[in-house]
């Protein structure tokens, strides 16, 4: 089993004008990430776009990611579809292509019950011979893992975390109090303002958003916190407030990959319809990163 530990950006997936996949800055993005100190990669998730790709072009992007890592840190596939079958398919897939990890979101749309969650997980699990990490992310998908179903869930041998996105920090304490028995489960921070806190009270790190903007800050909440620099791990977490009240003027995801952008990378847009940003947002975008630039954090 790969330890699941620190700092794991949610890659962007780069796209030409005509959104098809630009491999060419996708390969840039991974080697930018893994020389800045990340400690994992996480492609189509939210902020790759899973939600919008076809099966086909996560199987391409998935073969990219592989290669190019070439084994220098875990490779996280997101798999999750909204159906149990579907779900073990493209799991099959990413471990065919080379994953080391999946990544699986809750079902969406249809409303699923506590036992439904248990059983769908627990098929995949029994299907596919891969470590899983769960992913919980109501705002996204209506379905929220409760953290009794978590603890259930993490008595199965190769279900071995759980990511929290939903941004209520109980509901993450509750996540690792509920597996504090399970020494080798891990519960991740998806929500980029409070990992350094999941650190704290006991978690593993973050699958972060922020990193794609920010990679070496990131990587230096988890690196500091490991060192015993509270102090330092403090002030890296706090640095990224400024962009991430940004947020307000857009999906998330959209501002994540519009400020890689305007770093200058040919990252593209985001797949409509989910691709603008206000000029408004883009001018506060560009008065952050002159800012954080200053700071010494880009």
């Amino acid at each position: 089993m790969i330890e699941i530990k620190g700092i794991i950006p949610a890659l962007i997936t780069p796209m030409h004008a005509d959104e098809s996949i630009n491999e060419t800055e996708l390969r840039v993005q991974i080697n930018r990430q893994i020389e800045a100190g990340v400690h994992g990669m996480f492609p189509f998730g939210t902020n790759g776009e899973g939600y919008i790709l076809s099966e086909a072009e996560k199987e391409q992007v998935l073969k990219i990611v592989v290669d190019e890592v070439n084994g220098r840190v875990p490779v996280y596939a997101g798999t999750g579809c909204i159906g149990t079958k579907d779900t073990i398919r493209q799991s099959l897939m990413a471990k065919t292509v080379g994953a080391d990890i999946l990544s699986i979101i809750t079902p969406s749309f249809a409303l699923a019950s506590q036992n439904e969650i248990y059983e769908h997980y627990k098929s995949i699990a029994e299907a596919v011979d891969m470590p899983i990490v769960l992913y919980n992310i109501p705002a996204r998908t209506g379905n929220s893992i409760a953290p009794a179903t978590v603890a259930k869930l993490s008595k199965i041998a190769n279900i071995i975390g759980v990511k929290d996105s939903s941004g209520n920090f109980d509901n993450m304490l509750q996540y690792i109090e509920a597996t504090q028995d399970d020494k080798d489960f891990a519960v991740l921070s998806g929500n980029d303002s409070l990992i350094l806190w999941n650190l704290l009270a006991g978690g593993a790190g973050g699958i972060a958003g922020c990193a794609n903007v920010y990679p070496e800050t990131m990587a230096s909440i988890y690196d500091y916190f490991k060192a015993g620099d509270l102090e330092k791990a403090r002030k890296a977490q706090d640095s990224i407030r400024s962009f991430r009240g940004c947020f307000k003027y857009g999906n998330p995801n959209t501002i994540v990959k519009t400020a890689v952008g305007l770093l200058g990378y040919p990252v593209g847009k985001c797949r409509a319809p989910f691709n603008q940003v206000p000029e408004e947002g883009i001018e506060a975008l560009k008065k952050v990163l002159d800012e954080n630039k200053a700071l010494g954090m880009l």
